[in-house]
């Protein structure tokens, strides 16, 4: 039996598929400037299903979302909702149809109330003033129904609610729009593990309300946790539908890749080959971090793991000088440096792949070739002068695919290609160490595979590795050692291709292996989860 089969029975399981659709979306094509992204797509809904959508970064499913949100008109195609035909021009017609969408960036106004998001732009009225006592007792009927487990109170400022909260005001005013059809793009990316759960509770129960419910994740487990049907799109076109319970995780990834993923992870670097030490720091402390004493070879990747909160960013912030040590010393190749700047942090050769590559890593707005460049236009001159640049001869060794060429916008790539892209930025300073926190963070199965390759190939060729993960698979697959964070210290390191358990209680400080029951370890589990689900660490 596959995962969540169970619970997908007993909520109706594929019964589902023998329902009249709600939503049919056929033969929908969409070009951009001649660009064919979509190939006639054909998608059903029917109400009170979860039907869940699912490709690698840049098969076209938040294209077909928007055309359904009507963001974007198709080339083609025809859209049926309750067996009426639409044809959207804008998204306000597409939500007077009853189609809502939740993006990943929510569309609210932090500075506004609760019950003023809900309702924007369909304020009730007394004569000409905003009726705002009947406004807020509607938004608190509506969060009751909905959330009573999460009081959220209609008068609260939206900017100062948890992302969770966040989630919640927006699937409340889509409730508030009578929406028959929710789509959710990639819901869960911001949660801590407890709110996901949350989530999931809400989720069913707007099945139960009769919604018509497109679910967009990388993250299978959950597809397996909610969805009645999978809807698998490559390149633009539909691989396939099929009932959730009659699909395996591994014939889910093969249709989505086009491949077998049996080797998630390349092989480990041969520890005879290890250089010397590249960086050391001895007594680091920062107003978060303390006694921080740790070393990193070239020719090898440290994998750091922890709890959210844990202190694991702020030591590769402290490192790349963006939050640099306030204590302590720090060597390169054996010698003492200050790092107090990202600028020194470059100069001596550092690279950081920060975990928030759109915010961080990136200028969005600029060409592919400008990215690449940026971070070698900001070394010295004398160093600059001594590095040659190859914009496209670095975009071909991260294997970067783009269709518009080196001058298209990054904004426009699928985040697999964006995270390439900063990785090249990097690579044309010719690093000596480098810094991934989080390399695969929304990125899908088969370009974390590439991004895999890329930071074990960095490594064989010499240059020393920090890689941060909440995902333990990819802890224990990728590094030749491992460090745990705890508190802002290092709690321990353990040696290549430890246990989850072992990381799990260098993290929680539990130190008695053998005395913990298999419901602590999934508790342990499911906290160490949240640290990787819930946004920085």
């Amino acid at each position: 039996m596959s995962p969540g089969e169970e619970s997908r029975e007993a909520a109706g399981g594929a019964a589902t598929a023998t329902r009249s659709p709600l939503l049919q979306m056929r033969g929908i094509k969409k070009d951009f400037l001649g660009v064919h992204v979509l190939h006639g797509i054909d998608l059903e809904c029917a109400a009170g299903e979860v039907h869940a959508i699912v490709g690698e970064n840049g098969a076209g499913k938040s294209t077909l979302m928007k055309i359904l949100a009507g963001v974007y008109t198709p080339s083609a195609g025809e859209i049926i909702i309750d067996g009426t035909p639409q044809k959207f021009n804008h998204p306000l017609e597409a939500q007077q149809a009853g189609v809502s969408i939740i993006y990943q960036e929510f569309n609210l106004l932090p500075d506004r109330t609760v019950a003023e998001n809900v309702f924007l732009g369909r304020e009730p009225k007394k004569g000409f003033i905003v009726d705002r006592a009947k406004m807020e007792r509607d938004t608190a009927k509506l969060l009751h129904e909905f959330a009573p487990d999460d009081p959220i109170a209609p008068d609260e400022l939206v900017g100062r609610l948890s992302v969770a909260q966040q989630q919640t005001v927006e699937i409340a005013k889509a409730l508030s729009l009578d929406s028959k059809i929710l789509v959710m793009d990639e819901p869960t990316a911001s949660l801590a593990a407890h709110e996901v759960e949350r989530l999931f509770d809400r989720v069913k129960r707007l099945r139960e309300r009769g919604m018509a419910i497109l679910y967009i994740s990388h993250r299978l487990k959950e597809i397996f946790e909610l969805a009645q049907r999978i809807t698998v799109l490559k390149d633009g076109n539909k691989v396939k539908t099929v009932n959730a319970d009659e699909v395996t995780s591994a014939e889910l990834v093969k249709l989505m890749v086009g491949r077998e993923l049996d080797q998630y992870f390349p092989p480990r670097g041969d520890p005879s080959k290890r250089g010397d030490v590249k960086l050391r720091v001895r007594g680091g402390a920062t107003e978060v971090l303390s006694n921080i004493d740790l070393d990193i070879h070239a020719g090898e990747i440290l994998g750091v793991a922890g709890l959210q909160g844990s202190g694991r960013t702020e030591l590769a912030r402290a490192i790349f000088g963006a939050d640099p040590f306030l204590e302590g010393t720090v060597e390169i190749d054996g010698k003492p440096v200050k790092i107090n700047s990202p600028k020194q942090a470059i100069a001596h050769g550092i690279g950081f792949v920060s975990e928030d590559r759109k915010t961080e890593g990136l200028t969005l707005a600029q060409s592919i070739r400008d990215n690449v460049a940026l971070a070698w236009r900001g070394l010295a001159r004398g160093r600059r002068s001594q590095l040659s640049i190859n914009v496209k001869d670095l975009c071909q060794a991260v294997e970067l695919r783009s269709r518009g060429g080196l001058g298209q916008e990054v904004r426009y790539l699928s985040g697999g290609n964006q995270q390439k892209v900063v990785i090249a930025k990097w690579l044309a300073t010719e690093p000596q160490l480098v810094i991934f926190d989080e390399p695969t963070r929304g990125i899908d199965v088969g370009a974390k595979a590439g991004i895999h390759d890329l930071i074990r190939g960095l490594a064989n060729e010499g240059v020393a590795v920090l890689m941060i993960s909440s995902e333990l698979p990819e802890v224990i697959g990728m590094s030749d050692r491992i460090i745990v964070m705890r508190n802002g210290q290092i709690a321990g390191e353990l040696p290549a291709g430890p246990t989850e358990a072992e990381i799990m209680f260098l993290a929680t400080g539990e130190e008695d292996i053998e005395a913990k029951t298999e419901a602590d370890l999934a508790k342990i589990q499911e906290e160490l989860s949240s640290a990787g689900e819930g946004g920085k660490s």
